[in-house]
């Protein structure tokens, strides 16, 4: 494990949490880089500004369709310059989500979330920005959202983001060297994750594939979020 991953407690404490919906979850206490880089560039994270990818999925409720933009301006998160992204979730053409995320690459390679700014929206107003966090406010803590190396950390569990309460997501590397195909188009060599989040139930799979980014995420019931179109600067 390098000087810049996070810490993680024994094997036993992990799975307590990877059970995800119980109250049980091990202290964190990350090792927090040293040093960071300019830019995003981890080929299965890249995140070049003015990059869009469009999403498309098939709900319960009607069609979801997602628009993620990195934009040009950054935002300092407890004193490191990171990398903004705007996500907004529409449902049957209607806005619901409107998030930004903040994101940064240390020195090895590692990608780290900082936090968020994620507000829900009903009839063009926002009606809760539940699942909000900023690193260095209340007691939040950074994660780690994509290795350097994947292939390092297959099966191992780590957190992706912490706020006692309202962040505590979790992802490990189940599979490397994966071919998807999804209507944008067809690639290999990518890595698939399982996500879970340790205040409730559930779990989801994402594909991320080099150069590209997330081009697949699969629910608990088999719902299919797929990349449908990518413009790159």
């Amino acid at each position: 494990m390098s000087r810049t991953s996070a810490r993680f407690l024994p094997a036993v404490l992990a799975a307590l949490a990877a059970c995800g919906g119980g109250s049980t979850s091990p202290p964190y206490d990350p090792v927090i880089p040293s040093t960071w880089a300019a830019a995003v560039t981890n080929p299965f994270f890249p995140l070049a500004p003015g990059t869009t990818w469009q999403y498309r999925s098939e709900t319960g409720d009607g069609v979801e369709t997602t628009t993620t933009e990195v934009l040009d301006q950054t935002r300092v998160v407890h004193g490191v310059t990171a990398t903004a992204v705007h996500d907004r979730v529409f449902l049957d053409g209607e806005l619901i989500e409107d998030t930004e995320d903040w994101y940064a690459e240390d020195g090895d390679g590692n990608v780290w979330y900082l936090g968020e700014d994620s507000k829900e929206i009903e009839n063009g107003q926002v009606v809760s920005t539940e699942g909000s966090w900023e690193w260095g406010v209340d007691g939040a803590l950074p994660g780690v959202i994509m290795w350097a190396d994947p292939s390092a950390h297959v099966d191992e569990a780590y957190r992706q983001e912490f706020l006692k309460g309202v962040a505590e997501d979790w992802g490990k590397v189940v599979a490397l060297n994966q071919g998807v195909t999804v209507p944008s188009g067809s690639f290999t060599g990518c890595i698939e994750t399982e996500d879970w989040s340790g205040l409730e139930s559930g779990r989801e799979h994402k594909s991320y594939c080099p150069d590209i980014g997330t081009v697949l995420e699969v629910g608990q019931s088999g719902e299919r979020t797929e990349l449908v179109d990518l413009s790159q600067p």
